[in-house]
């Protein structure tokens, strides 16, 4: 009886042990998940982790899904979207596969050392505004896929600010109006700002804010022109209040739907001049201030809403104003700052607008003569969910621009994502990402006319016009991840470096649909793309298209290019041995090709490319490689292409970008046959 009872114990126990066993390795939560962290270095299968939906601008979305795995890099992600009642599912652009792509050192800036995580990221664009959308991410692996595959959210687009309708209204008249005035009224913008009797001498600072969220401030047709060196200038009828240095500091906070406005009240113009001071409009502590309508001159920063390290704000609405004769016209380095609408502004620098200086030969040589620094740059933004669109830019070093940074906020400066994991230590509230710059005229740029220097995930550049630069008009120095959309852009009379800038070798660029009347000479860079572009040169015997990547999986094609038969070679592919993935340690391959037909056949790049002349457009001649300096007008530019040209219909599907392509394909460059032109530049 004692055997029998000890055999059925050895029985129980081997069958408890093969119930074990088979648990183990059919659970997930058991034999997957240790089989996954045992085997994740070099493991090719895919395991969807953290998905972020970005702050969403007016007419964009942003997403990222972090990952581990696919050491291969033949994941994917699929992205449909419709708007919230309409059951047409419409496809997007597939998220970009980013993979601890290395952003290092350039210019002996030792402390730009950057590893991007791995994981998917990208834009569905040109959405309309206030609007709710569904949003579907399918993700697929041939290697398999560890956890959920599809992912769906529902987002709405941000509407455009509006000053609010049931806020209290105060009126501002010059000190010698002396006629009829609606009430209640006062003598200067800080009157009106904060409350109290007066901002006499050493009283000025005195007074608590009398506006409110949502409260309104119109200001009468005038010049308002501090003397801050007038003591007690209230007494004798005049002053504006901004004793210190001549700065108005604006220091309440409206909100979101109840910001605080300041605009012109629509009787004329209404300028506000600096009177040669540092800096006019200060609101590094105020979130959601609304200026509309004013000019703003005579100053060097018009405008100061952040600063790095130190303070910044959110929701600044500069709209149909004329900034002129400044240095910096928006400037912003905080890197928490949200939610800025900078739009259908003209902004004036100082720089001599008869022809294009440089900034890079001040002893003397080059093609353009140097001239100093006296407008830096129109805008300078850092943060998320910015929206700077339909502006005028001209006469100024960089045009529009995010601040050079340094590495994300919370990623040590020497550190490495395998001792300091990237997804826990980065600040997410203070990343540069989710921005648009879309339909702004730029030109007369001692530098570059739009950066995207400094960036991490989904900034979006499109449909810009941009011409008359001394150097690349799109640059990346450098870019975090990506992606970077550049699309639609135009660019004319760019200088002999090229139309696009690769510095600190950025990651994540894509190039798509842009007409430049210049060369690609791509620094070294990661994960970028080119598809559907026009790029023509206009300087004699240069190489035309000249790539240099560490990474297998930068490609190109689709494009049309005019290539100058003298040069000593027209199209380079520089990246490591065609067999390896990726390489930052060792010198990339060096590739020249005298032919498109060689070029392609040696990289399997640009296979559906073509070549073409200046002849495909409607009216657009070459720059006078001989008159480097002139500034063109282009009024008598025509970029719309000819029906009959090689570049109508050549290009390949984009899904979100080229879906209302007119004929059996999308037309190569900036504008399709048969479709409206973007306005460039100010609606009003």
């Amino acid at each position: 009886m004692k055997e029998k009872k000890q055999f059925g114990l050895i029985i129980g126990l081997v069958s408890l042990l093969f119930f074990v066993l088979f648990v183990f390795f059919t659970n997930p939560s058991f034999a997957k998940e240790d089989k996954w962290e045992n085997h994740q270095d070099g493991w090719n299968a895919v395991k969807p982790e953290k998905f972020v939906v970005e702050h969403p601008t007016l007419i964009c979305l942003g997403f990222e899904w972090y990952i581990q795995g696919d050491e291969n890099h033949n994941a994917t992600v699929n992205v449909w979207y419709r708007e919230k009642g309409d059951a047409r599912w419409k496809e997007a652009m597939p998220l970009l596969r980013i993979q601890n792509e290395e952003c290092i050192n350039s210019f002996s800036v030792n402390w730009i050392d950057y590893i991007t995580p791995n994981l998917f990221a990208g834009s569905i664009m040109d959405l309309e505004p206030d609007t709710e959308y569904i949003c579907k991410f399918v993700m697929s692996d041939p290697d398999g896929i560890q956890g959920k595959a599809k992912k769906m959210v529902a987002v709405r687009t941000r509407p455009e600010p509006q000053p609010y309708e049931g806020g209290n209204v105060y009126h501002v008249y010059p000190w010698d109006y002396d006629g009829p005035k609606e009430e209640p009224n006062f003598v200067n913008l800080m009157l009106a700002y904060y409350a109290g009797g007066g901002c006499t001498a050493d009283w000025w600072n005195l007074a608590p804010p009398r506006v409110q969220p949502g409260d309104t401030i119109l200001v009468h047709a005038g010049e308002y022109k501090e003397d801050w060196t007038f003591y007690g200038a209230d007494l004798w009828g005049h002053g504006q209040g901004a004793k210190f240095s001549g700065t108005y500091f604006l220091t309440q906070s409206g909100t979101a739907d109840k910001p605080i406005v300041i605009k012109a009240a629509g009787d004329g113009e209404v300028i506000f001049d600096g009177n040669g001071n540092f800096n006019l409009f200060n609101l590094m502590a105020a979130d959601y201030h609304y200026f509309e309508g004013l000019t703003v001159r005579n100053t060097d920063v018009a405008f100061w809403v952040g600063q790095k390290r130190i303070i910044g704000s959110n929701g600044l609405t500069v709209k149909n104003c004329r900034i002129e004769n400044v240095d910096k016209g928006v400037h912003c380095e905080w890197s928490g700052s949200k939610d800025f609408y900078i739009a259908d502004n003209i902004f004036i620098g100082r720089h001599d607008q008869n022809q294009i200086h440089g900034w890079t030969n001040p002893y003397g040589g080059g093609f353009y003569p140097y001239e100093k620094c006296l407008s830096e740059y129109a805008i300078k933004l850092a943060g998320e969910g910015h929206v700077i669109c339909h502006n005028y830019v001209a006469h100024f070093h960089n045009g529009i621009c995010h601040a050079t940074y340094g590495v994300p906020e919370g990623y040590p400066a020497y550190g490495h994502p395998d001792i300091y994991p990237v997804k826990e230590v980065l600040v997410q509230d203070s990343m540069f990402r989710a921005n648009d710059m879309y339909n702004n005229f730029i030109q007369n740029i001692h530098d570059n006319a739009i950066e995207a220097d400094g960036t991490m995930y989904n900034i979006r550049v499109l449909r810009n016009f941009c011409m008359d630069g001394a150097a690349q008009a799109l640059s990346s120095q450098t870019l975090y991840g990506g992606p970077a959309y550049f699309i639609r852009n135009i660019i004319y009379h760019g200088p002999s470096g090229g139309f696009v800038k690769h510095q600190s070798n950025p990651s994540g660029s894509l190039y798509f649909h842009n007409t430049a009347t210049a060369r690609v000479s791509a620094g070294s860079g990661s994960n970028y793309h080119f598809r559907n572009n026009l790029i023509l040169d206009w300087i004699p015997d240069q190489t035309i298209f000249s790539v240099d990547t560490f990474t297998n999986y930068t490609t190109s094609d689709y494009n049309g290019f005019f290539a100058d038969p003298d040069a000593a070679y027209s199209f380079g592919w520089n990246s490591p041995p065609f067999d390896i993935l990726k390489d930052y340690a060792n010198p990339r391959e060096v590739r020249r090709y005298a032919t498109l037909e060689e070029y392609s056949e040696a990289t399997g790049q640009d296979e559906h490319s073509i070549l073409i002349d200046y002849g495909i457009f409607g009216d657009v001649t070459p720059p006078d490689p001989n008159d480097r300096s002139k500034i063109y007008d282009a009024d008598l530019l025509n970029f719309e292409l000819k029906p009959e040209s090689a570049a109508v219909d050549a290009g390949c599907i984009l899904p979100n970008i080229n879906d209302d392509f007119t004929g059996e394909a999308p037309d190569l460059g900036a504008l399709e046959v048969g479709k409206p032109l973007p306005i460039y530049g100010p609606r009003y």
